[in-house]
């Protein structure tokens, strides 16, 4: 695990972008899975006007890595943010964007290996220590890409995001663990907490993102606020 502390959140924005465009300029077809959020909102405004309609990156395909599907709309909650965070300003072909769905999870492991695999990964960390949709409480270690169906009595349950009965579908940890480089991102003081406990704490399935300090190629890009109780 490689941890990078930058100054502000601008600059650890600039630390991710750099180490993306990175990955995706080699001389070969690059797989990569983003995030939304409003963590990575800033490496995306950075990365759109180098990558916007440039022949150097039409060889990079993108992949979201869990999603929420919403009654009456075509596509879910996070790929609809990917694509009006970065992939509709960037001018991304469609060619390219390879969706995870609630209808093709079961495929979505087998559809990546059949791609090459997962070049890189960039992901936030949730402030209950969750990491793409591996909630406390409905996690397990070795699941790949699996559904959760939504009780109700979970602890992270948000009645303004689901319903009851919602059935919702992520990339597990053997799935992540797959990824050639995977990058987490994380700013402010209302996560250094956190941070420290997935860090530099024991793997816990009460803190799922504790198990990607097992990783093997495991890049951790934090402003100084994030960083505030490390060690």
């Amino acid at each position: 695990m490689k941890v990078i502390v930058k100054k502000d959140f601008d600059a650890m924005s600039e630390a991710a972008k750099e180490i993306l465009l990175g990955i995706m300029s080699q001389d070969k077809r690059v797989n990569v899975s983003i995030t939304a959020g409003k963590t990575p909102v800033k490496v995306y405004e950075k990365m759109i006007p180098v990558v916007k309609d440039s022949p150097d990156f039409s060889n990079v395909h993108y992949y979201n890595f869990d999603e929420i599907p919403v009654d009456g709309q075509e596509e879910g909650i996070t790929i609809s943010e990917i694509r009006q965070l970065y992939l509709t300003p960037a001018n991304v072909s469609e060619d390219n964007i390879h969706k995870l769905t609630v209808e093709n999870y079961a495929t979505q492991d087998e559809r990546i290996a059949l791609d090459g695999g997962l070049d890189a990964m960039l992901i936030g960390l949730g402030g209950d220590g969750h990491f793409c949709g591996n909630m406390p409480t409905t996690t397990q270690f070795e699941n790949e890409t699996y559904k959760i169906k939504v009780s109700g009595e979970e602890p992270w349950f948000d009645s303004a995001m689901m319903e009851k009965g919602l059935e919702f579908v992520t990339m597990g940890a053997k799935s992540v663990f797959k990824v050639k480089h995977l990058i987490l991102i994380v700013n402010g003081k209302n996560k250094a907490e956190m941070v420290k406990k997935v860090l530099q704490g024991p793997v816990d399935l009460a803190y799922p993102a504790s198990i990607l300090q097992l990783h093997p190629n495991f890049t951790v890009i934090l402003d100084e606020e994030a960083a505030h109780y490390l060690d």
